[in-house]
């Protein structure tokens, strides 16, 4: 994770819940530079701010359905450098859909019930702000039951495994712990992922994000 400070404009209409998520990515070294209880006052926060990431609810104000989803989309049209980590209780694999429709590069969505330490929501945070990804495992499984396989297919189940883990965020190290192989092994698995989607060789990173982009593009999120 790096050590700079993140920027953070941080959309929750809870207003308990905001403040106290103010106070701990404070405590964690990030600047709230912003919040905001409504799409509208999120999207004039981003415009003015520029943050790193936006962290955004799903349902916020007036009808609570999917205001959170369409200012997310519209920060990624209009401010493409601003990270979006979707931050909600719920999921609809449409929503998800619609957020990644112009890639999964800088995106993130985490469950609010399913994240078990403040540490690891702002690494999830910094690995969106860098152009990473970070989703919840439940988020990649809901994917994975729509659309059609092509390249996914090629894959065995460990490398299936292996690029899952990477869509979530994961570093080579971490995958090999949760896979208990060695990480020699994951790297075999993550070279067989980028030989099978047509990947050449360029900068490490960045073939990652691509990697978890064509992943996902073919089950489902890009058609």
């Amino acid at each position: 994770m790096s050590d700079r400070q993140l920027r953070v404009v941080l959309a929750e209409d809870s207003v308990i819940l905001r403040e106290g998520m103010v106070e701990l990515l404070g405590a964690r070294g990030c600047e709230v530079v912003a919040t905001a209880g409504s799409a509208g006052e999120l999207l004039a926060a981003v415009e003015e701010e520029r943050p790193d990431v936006a962290v955004v609810d799903v349902r916020m104000p007036p009808t609570h359905t999917d205001e959170g989803i369409r200012a997310s989309v519209e920060i990624r049209r209009s401010w493409p450098e601003v990270g979006v980590l979707v931050f909600s209780q719920h999921v609809e694999t449409a929503w998800v859909e619609r957020l990644m429709a112009a890639g999964a590069a800088g995106v993130g969505y985490l469950l609010k019930e399913r994240v078990a330490r403040t540490s690891e929501f702002v690494e999830a945070l910094h690995r969106v702000a860098e152009g990473g990804t970070a989703l919840d495992p439940e988020v990649v499984t809901r994917l994975m039951q729509r659309g059609q396989r092509s390249r996914i297919d090629a894959l065995t189940p460990r490398e299936r495994e292996a690029v899952e883990l990477m869509a979530q965020g994961h570093s080579n190290r971490s995958i090999a712990a949760r896979l208990v192989v060695s990480e020699r092994a994951v790297e075999k698995y993550v070279a067989a992922v980028f030989a099978k989607f047509d990947l050449p060789a360029s900068d490490a990173d960045n073939r990652r994000v691509k990697a978890v982009l064509a992943y996902l593009s073919e089950a489902g999120t890009g058609r």
